[in-house]
C-alpha cells in the first residue's frame, strides 16, 4: 500500500503544467537570433568593401539556408552575401562609431544601379547582403495581414535583440509577386522596406513627375529648400521582328537534286546549322545614369527622354528556346533508324529474293554451291553472276511496277560518289587508279583531326565507310528514311558483288589486311579487297606463266616434240597455286596422304626429287646432310581476319578445354600455316632435315657452339634448343607429317572466294538498322569534325577542354559491352546545344556585319558579337553614335518601316519613330534627408520605380531616426 501511494504521488508531480515556458512566438523569434549568430551577422565591427562597378554581376554571390518553425508551419531563412575582401583593421576603428550600417550606405551607392543578372532585391535596394525569410515549398503563402505583421515583429525583436545590422526581408503575399517587406536597425537608426506592385500603371504616375510626386510625399520632409533627388532612369527596348535579315540558311534550289529542301547539301557534306531564327529577342536599354531633379522633363505632355539621346547603351540577347537544328536533326533520326529491326526484304518487299526457275538459287546459298568439291551441273550455272543477274531483272521488274523508295538520277549521284572510279570508261585504268589510290590511303600519315577515327574505332576520312555514313545519314533524313536506306544498301551490296565478279578493286580503301582500329563494316570491306587482290594476283599469274610456256614451246618445239603428251600432264599437274581461277581448279586440294606421300618419300630417298618453289639462297648456309644450297622457299601468306573471325576463332579454341586431347587438338589448329611452310621447305630443300627447317625458320632455336672433335680440332657443332627436344614437341610431330609440296600445289591457307563469298552474304543479311549501327561510330566522327570546322570558322568562344573531351566520351559510350542509350541521347543532344551556339554566333555575326573601310570599326563589332555570346549583357561603346549602336538602331528603324504603323506619339518629334514605345521603364530616386522630423540625422531615402505594360513596382526604403524624433 506505502508503494501504490509513492506511485501515485510521482504521477501527479508529472502532470504539474509549467505556465512559464516560452510561447511558439517567442521559440521562433529565438530561433532566428540563433541563426543570425550561427552566420555571424551581429558582430557589428565586421564591414565590406564599397563595391566597384560591375562587381555584381561579374562577383561571387553566395548563400547559405537553414530551416525554422513557426509552431507547425516551416520556413527557410536564407542568407545572400556578396563575397569580396574585409577592410583593414585600421579602417573597421575609425568607421565604427559613428558609421551607418552597410545596407543603409548601399542604399545610395550609384556604381551598380542596374545589374543585369541578380537577386530582385539586389537591383532594387543595391544590397551587398541581406536574409530572407520565405515560406517552404510546400507551405502555404504568407497573405493574412495579422500573419505578416507578426512575422515583421518578430524580425524586429530578432534584430533589437541580437544587435544585427543585416536587413531580414520576410516574402509575403503570393510567390510570384515577389513582394518582400523587411527592416534594417543600426545604432540609433532603421530603415524600413515596402514593396507596392500592381496589375496596370495608374495614369498619374506614367511618368517621372507622378513618381517624384509620390517619393516626395512619402519622405514628408519638411525643409526648404528640399534637398535635390538622383534619378537614375533606364528605357529597355525589344525587337522580336528580324524580317530584313537574310535566311539563317540558303534558299532552296528547286533545280537541284534535293528538290526545294532548305537547309538541303551536296551528297557528302553534313547539314548544318539553324532552320529557324535563333536570337529570338533583343534588349536594348538606353540608360540616363545621373540625371539631377529639374534637369530632364518628363511628364503627360513632354519627355525628353530620347534613346539616341542617351549616354549608355547595353544590349542583351535572348535566345530562342530548342530551335531546329539541321545537325541535331539528322543526328537524331539517324538514332532512331538504329534501334529499327526490319530486314530489307521486310521494307522492299520478298519478292526480291524470291527464286525464279531451277537455274537461278538465292544468293545466300551460293556459297555452299560454289564450294562443293565437285558440282554435278556446270560450274557456270552456278555462278554468281548469273544470280545477280536474275535477282537485277527481279528488282528492276518489281520497280516499274511499285516506285522505288530512290529515283534513279538520286541513286546514281550517290552510287557515284561512292565509287568515283566507275566514271573511268577503259577497265585497266579503273583498276589502276583504285590500286593507286589505296595504296596512296595506306601510306597516308593522318593529322590530329583526320585520327579522331582512331579514337572513335570509326573509319579513315573519305574512305569508302566514311562516305557510305554520309549518304546513309543523308538519305535516312531527306529521301525515305528506312525504305532509302533499305534500297541504297541493297545497290550498295550488288555493286560490291559486281566488283568482285569482274575483280575490281574497291575504290576508297587502305592496302592490306583489315585494320582492326576501324569499324567491322571498314574491315569487311578491306576483306573484300584482300579478296579481289589475291584473285587478280592469281590470274595475272595465271596469264604470265601461259605466255612463257607459249614462248618455250615455240622454242623448244623441235626438240621436245616426242615428250609433248608427258609434258603436257606434267604441266596439268603442277599448275602454280596463284593460277587458280573460279573454275574447278580453285578448289584443287593435294592429293590425300596415301596416294602422294609415297612416292614422294621414296624419290627423297633415292634423291631423285626435283626442287621446286624456290627464291632464293638463304645466307650462303648449305644443308647438313648435303652440300646443296639452303633455299628460301616460296610461301603461302597467312589468313587475313576481322576482328568477328578472331572472336570466332578464339571462342572455339578456348572450348576445346584444357585436357591433354584439348591441348594437343589446339595446338594442331593453330599449327595449320606451319605446316604449310615445312611442306614448301622439304619442296624447295630435297634432302633437308628438321634441324635446317630451323635453322632458316627459327634461328634462335638452333644452337651453334664450338667443340673439340677426336683429332684435336675445333669444329662447329649444331643441334636443336631444349624446347624443341621435349616429348610430344609440335615442331616434330608436323614436321613428320609434312609431305613434300610446293605451295602452289598445297591447300590454300586463305580461301579467297570462301572469304569473299562469306562477307557479300553478311552484308546482304544486314538490315538497315544493323547497317545504321555499324556507321554510328562515322556519323559521330563526322560530326565532330563538322563542329569543329564551324567553330573554327565563326570563332565561337568555346570551352576547349569540354570539346577535347567529348571524343573519348564518345567512344565509351559507342563501345561499351553494354550501350545506354540515354546517355547516348544526352550526348547527342550536348552535340546539338553546340550547334546552337554556333548558329546562335552565327545569326549575331550577320546582323552586326556591314562594309566598312575603318578596321578598328571591324575588331569592335567583332569583340562586341563575342561579348554577347558570352555575358548577359554588353555595353555599347559610344551607345547610339558608336558603329555597334549604328546597326542597331538601324535594325530598330527597319522593324519600325516593316511594321507599317504610324507611331502613336507623334508630337514628339520624327526620331521617336526610330524606336518603339520601352517594354519596361525603370526609374532609380534617391536621396539623403532627415526623417521624420527636420532636426533628425538625415539618412538615405531610396525608391525603385518599374513600369511595364502588366506591372506597376514600387519597392521602397525609407530611412528614420530612431534618437530624434
Amino acid at each position: 500500500m506505502v508503494m501504490a501511494a509513492d506511485s501515485d504521488h510521482e504521477a501527479d508531480v508529472f502532470e504539474i503544467t509549467d505556465f512559464t515556458t516560452a510561447s511558439e512566438w517567442e521559440r521562433f523569434v529565438s530561433r532566428v537570433e540563433e541563426v543570425l549568430n550561427d552566420w555571424k551577422l551581429t558582430e557589428t565591427s565586421v564591414e565590406r568593401v564599397t563595391p566597384q562597378k560591375g562587381d555584381f554581376t561579374t562577383g561571387s554571390w553566395e548563400e547559405e539556408s537553414k530551416e525554422i518553425h513557426f509552431a507547425d508551419f516551416k520556413f527557410l531563412i536564407t542568407h545572400y552575401f556578396l563575397k569580396k575582401e574585409l577592410k583593414n583593421d585600421d579602417e573597421q576603428d575609425k568607421q565604427a562609431e559613428d558609421a551607418l550600417p552597410a545596407a543603409m550606405q548601399d542604399l545610395l551607392c550609384m556604381q551598380n544601379d542596374f545589374p543585369p543578372r541578380a537577386h530582385c532585391l539586389v537591383r532594387w535596394y543595391g544590397l551587398q547582403e541581406f536574409v530572407v525569410i520565405t515560406p517552404a515549398t510546400n507551405s502555404e503563402a504568407i497573405i493574412s495581414e495579422s500573419k505578416c505583421n507578426l512575422l515583421l515583429s518578430s524580425v524586429s525583436i530578432s534584430l533589437s535583440n541580437s544587435g544585427c545590422q543585416v536587413p531580414v526581408f520576410v516574402q509575403i503575399q503570393q510567390k510570384w509577386r515577389r513582394i518582400y517587406a523587411g527592416e534594417c536597425q543600426g545604432p540609433g537608426v532603421r530603415t524600413d522596406f515596402e514593396i507596392v506592385h500592381l496589375r496596370r500603371v495608374p495614369s498619374q504616375y506614367n511618368h517621372l513627375s507622378g513618381l517624384l510626386d509620390i517619393f516626395k510625399s512619402k519622405i514628408g520632409c519638411n525643409m526648404l529648400p528640399l534637398p535635390p533627388v538622383d534619378i537614375a532612369i533606364r528605357f529597355t527596348y525589344i525587337l522580336q521582328d528580324w524580317q530584313q535579315y537574310s535566311w539563317p540558311q540558303q534558299p532552296p534550289d528547286f533545280d537541284a537534286l534535293l528538290g526545294g529542301e532548305v537547309g538541303g547539301v551536296e551528297i557528302g557534306k553534313l547539314p548544318f546549322g539553324a532552320c529557324e531564327e535563333s536570337i529570338s529577342e533583343l534588349h536594348l536599354a538606353a540608360t540616363w545614369p545621373h540625371v539631377t531633379e529639374g534637369l530632364v522633363v518628363d511628364n503627360d505632355v513632354y519627355s525628353d527622354l530620347d534613346p539616341l539621346q542617351a549616354p549608355h547603351w547595353s544590349v542583351r540577347v535572348r535566345m530562342a528556346e530548342n530551335p531546329q537544328c539541321l545537325l541535331g536533326d539528322y543526328l537524331s533520326e539517324f538514332f532512331r533508324l538504329c534501334s529499327r529491326k526490319e530486314s530489307v526484304e521486310d521494307v522492299l518487299g520478298k519478292g526480291l529474293t524470291e527464286e525464279e526457275g531451277k537455274d537461278t538459287g538465292d544468293i545466300s546459298s551460293a556459297l555452299s554451291r560454289l564450294t562443293e568439291p565437285a558440282a554435278p551441273v556446270p560450274i557456270g550455272r552456278l555462278s554468281v553472276s548469273s544470280m545477280v543477274h536474275s535477282a537485277r531483272k527481279r528488282i528492276h521488274r518489281r520497280r516499274h511496277i511499285h516506285e522505288s523508295p530512290l529515283s534513279n538520277e538520286v541513286l546514281n549521284s550517290i552510287l557515284l560518289y561512292l565509287f568515283p572510279d566507275a566514271a573511268v570508261e577503259k577497265s585497266d585504268s579503273l583498276k589502276d587508279k583504285a590500286a593507286s589510290l589505296n595504296s596512296r590511303t595506306a601510306e597516308k600519315e593522318w593529322s590530329a583531326d583526320e585520327s579522331l577515327f582512331l579514337q572513335l574505332k570509326s573509319a579513315p576520312p573519305d574512305s569508302l565507310t566514311y562516305r557510305l555514313a554520309l549518304c546513309v545519314f543523308l538519305v535516312n533524313y531527306s529521301y525515305g528514311g528506312l525504305a532509302g536506306v533499305a534500297h541504297l544498301w541493297q545497290e550498295f551490296v550488288l555493286e560490291l558483288r559486281y566488283r568482285w565478279e569482274n575483280t575490281c578493286l574497291v575504290y576508297g580503301l587502305e592496302a592490306g589486311p583489315p585494320d582492326l582500329r576501324c569499324c567491322l563494316l571498314h574491315q569487311k570491306l578491306q576483306m573484300l579487297n584482300c579478296c579481289i587482290e589475291r584473285r587478280r594476283a592469281r590470274d595475272e599469274a595465271r596469264k604470265a606463266q601461259e605466255a612463257t610456256k607459249d614462248k618455250q614451246s615455240k622454242e623448244a618445239e623441235s626438240e621436245l616434240s616426242a615428250s609433248a603428251s608427258s609434258s603436257a600432264k606434267e604441266t596439268s599437274q603442277g599448275k602454280s597455286w596463284e593460277s587458280w581461277s573460279d573454275s574447278e581448279d580453285e578448289f584443287y586440294e593435294c592429293l590425300s596422304e596415301q596416294g602422294e606421300e609415297g612416292p614422294q618419300t621414296e624419290a627423297g630417298q633415292n634423291g631423285a626429287s626435283r626442287p621446286e618453289g624456290r627464291l632464293h639462297p638463304y645466307n650462303n648456309l648449305t644443308l647438313l646432310h648435303s652440300s646443296e644450297p639452303l633455299y628460301v622457299p616460296v610461301t603461302q601468306e597467312p589468313a587475313p581476319m576481322t576482328e568477328d573471325q578472331l572472336e570466332e576463332q578464339s571462342e572455339v579454341l578456348a572450348k576445346l578445354g584444357t585436357s591433354a586431347e584439348g591441348t594437343h587438338l589446339r595446338a594442331r589448329m593453330q599449327s595449320a600455316c606451319l605446316l604449310s611452310d615445312m611442306e614448301s621447305f622439304k619442296a624447295a630443300n630435297p634432302g633437308c632435315v628438321l634441324e635446317d627447317f630451323v635453322r632458316w625458320y627459327s634461328p634462335r632455336d638452333y644452337v651453334v657452339e664450338e667443340v673439340v672433335d677426336e683429332k684435336g680440332k675445333k669444329v662447329t657443332k649444331g643441334e636443336l634448343s631444349s624446347r624443341m627436344k621435349i616429348s610430344g614437341n609440335m615442331w616434330v610431330e608436323a614436321w613428320e607429317t609434312a609431305r613434300v609440296t610446293p605451295a602452289r600445289r598445297q591447300k590454300r591457307l586463305f580461301d579467297d572466294t570462301k572469304e569473299a563469298e562469306k562477307v557479300l552474304h553478311y552484308f546482304a543479311m544486314q538490315k538497315p538498322g544493323d547497317v545504321a549501327s555499324h556507321l554510328f561510330s562515322c556519323v559521330i566522327n563526322a560530326a565532330l569534325l563538322k563542329l569543329k570546322q564551324e567553330e573554327a570558322a565563326e570563332n565561337v568562344p568555346a570551352d576547349e577542354e569540354a570539346f577535347n573531351k567529348l571524343p573519348d566520351q564518345a567512344n565509351k559510350l559507342l563501345h561499351s559491352t553494354n550501350p545506354d542509350y540515354s546517355k547516348l541521347e544526352e550526348f547527342m543532344k550536348q552535340l546539338a546545344g553546340m550547334e546552337t551556339a554556333i548558329a546562335q554566333a552565327r545569326s549575331l555575326k550577320a546582323k552586326f556585319t556591314f562594309n566598312s573601310e575603318d578596321e578598328s570599326e571591324a575588331v569592335q563589332l567583332k569583340k562586341f558579337v563575342s561579348s554577347l555570346l558570352e555575358e548577359p549583357e554588353v555595353e555599347v561603346s559610344g551607345a547610339g553614335q558608336g558603329p555597334a549602336g549604328r546597326i542597331i538602331h538601324r535594325l530598330f528603324l527597319n522593324a519600325q518601316q516593316a511594321a507599317l504603323l504610324p507611331s502613336s506619339e507623334d508630337d514628339m518629334g520624327g526620331d521617336r519613330k526610330d524606336f518603339p514605345s520601352p517594354a519596361g521603364r525603370e526609374i532609380l530616386l534617391r536621396t539623403c534627408v532627415p526623417r521624420p522630423a527636420p532636426y533628425s540625422r538625415a539618412l538615405p531615402q531610396r525608391l525603385f520605380c518599374v513600369l511595364m505594360r502588366e506591372e506597376f513596382r514600387l519597392a521602397g526604403a525609407f530611412s528614420s531616426d530612431t534618437s530624434f524624433f
